[in-house]
């Protein structure tokens, strides 16, 4: 029997939930929420907290957060309980087709129509929303998200934990700081310093909350 845990009752672990209900004899769903143990999501019990996850027997884990940061943070609680690379697998919505000289790290989710043209690398925990253009030489690090709609030219660099709104592109050959913010429908030029928020066409650095690029 295979089973599944989705950890964070989240919008995206509906979305993964679609792509793998059909891979596994069973899926459940874990959450630090104690209001939501014992409920469903559309037909997957909630059974209780992320340490769970890290109990025998429990089979595979996808870590189901937007956040990068919470990613990371997740995956590191569940590695002090024990948990490997092994436990995560790729995630692939059928119509996602991975060429043999692309590569993708452990725990990394992509859903429908994401394209990767060739010599595409993501790392580790990586999100790919919906029709997301990966196109050559990109490098995607370790828990960054990039949501639907996104475009790369070739050669871009996104760094660890990094997020890309919908609809950003992004030119050949830029780099994305870890831990950078690109707002939705911006447009980047040049290279976004870690750590740092840029919104706009062409985008450039604007200190303002983040939540409202999110």
């Amino acid at each position: 029997m295979r089973s599944v845990v989705l950890v964070g009752a989240s919008g995206l672990a509906r979305e993964v939930m679609m792509v793998v209900r059909d891979r596994y004899d069973d899926v459940v769903v874990v959450d630090d929420d104690s209001q939501l143990w014992g409920t469903r999501i559309h037909g997957a019990l909630v059974i209780g907290p992320p340490s769970v996850a890290a109990e025998p027997g429990t089979g595979d884990i996808v870590v189901c957060v937007g956040s990068g940061a919470a990613r990371r943070a997740i995956v590191e609680r569940l590695g002090a309980l024990g948990v490997g690379a092994d436990r995560y697998p790729v995630v692939l919505e059928e119509s996602v087709r991975v060429p043999s000289t692309c590569t993708i790290g452990p725990g990394s989710v992509l859903l429908a129509g994401v394209v990767l043209t060739c010599d595409v690398h993501l790392h580790r925990h990586v999100v790919v929303m919906p029709h997301v253009t990966l196109t050559h030489d990109d490098v995607v690090q370790d828990y960054a998200t990039l949501c639907a709609g996104v475009a790369l030219g070739g050669g871009v660099t996104v760094g660890a934990a990094a997020y890309l709104g919908m609809n950003a592109s992004v030119r050949q050959d830029v780099t994305i700081g870890p831990g950078a913010v690109l707002g939705m429908g911006a447009v980047l030029v040049r290279d976004l310093p870690a750590g740092e928020t840029w919104t706009g066409v062409p985008a450039a650095h604007h200190a303002i909350p983040r939540q409202l690029v999110r």
